[in-house]
């Protein structure tokens, strides 16, 4: 074989890596994207059952708990106070203007207050509650880092938290070989302006009200 026909060939070769390597660059971030997309969608949905859970139980106890063998005992076992109408403004109350707050004063409509499963109230009869503290998507079956405390703000008032949190190198626990530069680059961005380098809700750090971090 010619060194001619040689060259040409082992040109077409490099042609064809590099148009890889350069295909594979802008695709990877977008496979990741569409991954963390639908992975983080699925956590932040069983991270806003946790935090109402855990409002569910400050209701009742006063105070967060930063146990999942505790909320999941208490959502299972435990019942909370509903307040229950009884009456209802009739047609030509509601013409006249009459709200349900005057109907209350004027004995129209009473109320009374029962307890009822803390289950049905936060979620419902069904709802899978042994699942709350894993991570939905991980293979792994990781948990979220669950935990409760009291801070004092600025202003000098004690106030109640807790925080529920997921690295994303658990998120992405399985795909750390494959997309490892991208995952990377994800924390290294979060880092760099001093965010959690994952999902996390509400805060041991400050009174946020149970905020999330995707909000």
């Amino acid at each position: 074989m010619k060194l001619k026909s040689v060259f040409q060939i082992l040109l077409a070769f490099a042609i064809v890596a590099f148009g890889y390597l350069a295909y594979q660059s802008i695709m990877k971030p977008i496979e990741f994207g569409k991954i963390k997309t639908e992975r983080y969608a699925k956590i932040i949905n069983q991270l806003k059952d946790i935090r109402k859970a855990e409002n569910a139980y400050k209701d009742v106890n006063n105070k967060y708990t930063g146990s999942f063998d505790t909320l999941i005992s208490f959502i299972k076992t435990d019942s909370m106070p509903m307040v229950k109408s009884i009456g209802s403004l009739s047609d030509e109350q509601i013409e006249a203007g009459m709200t349900e707050k005057e109907a209350v004063k004027k004995g129209f409509i009473t109320r009374d207050t029962v307890m009822v499963s803390a289950l049905t109230t936060t979620f419902n009869a069904n709802y899978d509650i042994e699942s709350l503290r894993y991570v939905p998507t991980t293979k792994e079956q990781s948990e979220f880092t669950l935990a409760a405390g009291i801070i004092v703000t600025g202003s000098n008032v004690t106030v109640q938290v807790f925080e529920a949190k997921v690295s994303n190198m658990a998120i992405f626990a399985d795909l750390r070989d494959e997309y490892l530069d991208e995952l990377k680059e994800e924390n290294g961005n979060r880092l760099r302006i001093n965010k959690y380098p994952g999902l996390k809700v509400g805060s041991l750090e400050e009174a946020n009200n149970g905020g999330g971090n995707w909000e």
